[in-house]
């Protein structure tokens, strides 16, 4: 393959993973608009909705080693098939739910592991093949799926239920994925998986495979302080995200008006994601995250005063500000992983690491959602979430693996 033919090739393997992101991610957070319609219909606590919120993040996350493996193994057309199918079987049999139990077994577990399937572990080996050096570029893209995922599912969501309720709108999730599965079969698979025989290679390539093992890494402080990295800011993330459009309307926002602010956090996540990653290549690595902290930090002071003084100018910053820079770390974090423990077993090894994220997602939901129903107001809940994305800042801070 000449390299014109191969660059038109990598740019068609990153449409085909942003696009499965878009899918995976924008489905998974249009929880966050079947929350109310759910509570509301079986009139159950804001801690039990949420715990089938938790369950998909934590089944995504514990899922992700295995995808890895599976990547290994099969390839991605195994891979991104069963995530297509997993997922439609979730949301089909979700439409006939009447127990929490029905929820937790379908939108909890089998779509968390459907998401797993075509997210971020199998899409940063894949596109590692093609990119090598601008992997972090390739993954920012990647990765601005949430933001357009949300952007595009979220109001899309709150559309069908006023129109056929939430019933009709996960039917119309299910045959939508099931619909995609014929499509996704019949792409050049065996290309896709070869990479590019032009491959401009970054530094870390051109040392030799240190023969990394899962074993071997779980004895490294690196794993660990990149997995406690992913741990703690899921919980700050997700405690506050599931109830992102609850709060607003709660706050006084119109329920689509709600739903269309929070998803006009894909249009900045963009941003945020090519923002952070070209400050990676001006004033470091460290830096950057540091940076996507601090903004962090300054939207959930805004989302905290947004329940005293409910305007379109504090809810406009909250979306900048936090929308912009939810995941946008994992870029630099998938690239700092993949460079320290490089080799043949790196899928697993990052897939390992990523359960970091998806036990902050569950965790951090439900104990948004327990924190809610406990103190019946949304300030402990916002507090737990700013410690939470402090403690997830501090190992760029302390530890020598991730300050280089």
């Amino acid at each position: 393959m000449d390299p014109k033919a191969s660059q038109r090739t990598a740019l068609a393997v990153l449409g085909v993973c942003f696009t499965l992101s878009v899918l995976g991610r924008g489905l998974q957070e249009s929880f966050t608009v079947f929350l109310l319609p759910i509570s509301q219909a079986f009139s159950w606590d804001r801690g039990d909705v949420v715990s089938i919120y938790s369950l998909t993040a934590l089944c995504a996350g514990l899922a992700s080693p295995l995808v890895g493996r599976l990547f290994d193994r099969s390839g991605p057309r195994a891979v991104f098939a069963t995530g297509l199918v997993l997922i439609a079987g979730a949301f089909l049999s979700a439409a006939f739910a009447q127990q929490l139990w029905q929820f937790q077994l379908s939108i909890g577990v089998a779509l968390g592991f459907g998401v797993a399937c075509i997210s971020n572990v199998p899409n940063s080996i894949l596109l590692g093949r093609w990119f090598g050096k601008r992997l972090p570029t390739a993954m920012a893209v990647v990765y601005s799926a949430t933001g357009a995922g949300v952007l595009i599912m979220l109001p899309f969501a709150q559309i069908l239920i006023d129109r056929f309720g939430w019933r009709g709108a996960y039917q119309s999730f299910g045959w939508l994925v099931l619909a995609l599965l014929v499509p996704l079969l019949l792409l050049p698979w065996r290309t896709y998986a070869g990479g590019s025989a032009h491959l401009e290679r970054p530094e870390s390539h051109d040392l030799p495979d240190e023969g990394w093992t899962l074993p071997r890494a779980l004895r490294h402080h690196a794993f660990w302080a990149l997995f406690a990295t992913f741990f703690f800011t899921a919980i700050g993330m997700y405690a506050i995200s599931p109830q992102v459009v609850a709060y607003l309307i709660d706050a006084g926002f119109p329920p689509l008006i709600s739903a269309t602010a929070w998803g006009f956090s894909g249009v900045v996540l963009l941003f945020g994601m090519l923002g952070i990653s070209w400050l990676d290549g001006i004033i470091g690595r460290r830096p950057s995250v540091l940076c996507s902290y601090a903004l962090s930090i300054v939207g959930i002071v805004m989302l905290w005063l947004l329940q005293r003084y409910p305007n379109y100018w504090l809810l406009t910053g909250f979306v900048v500000c936090f929308g912009s820079m939810i995941g946008s770390r994992g870029p630099l974090l998938t690239a700092t992983a993949m460079k320290i423990f490089r080799g043949e077993r790196v899928g697993t090894i990052y897939g390992a690491i990523t359960i970091g994220s998806g036990l902050g997602s569950a965790f951090g939901s439900w104990s948004g959602g327990l924190i809610h129903d406990w103190t019946q107001s949304y300030d402990l809940l916002i507090a737990f979430a700013l410690v939470s994305v402090v403690l997830g800042m501090i190992p760029f801070l302390v530890v020598p693996a991730l300050r280089r």
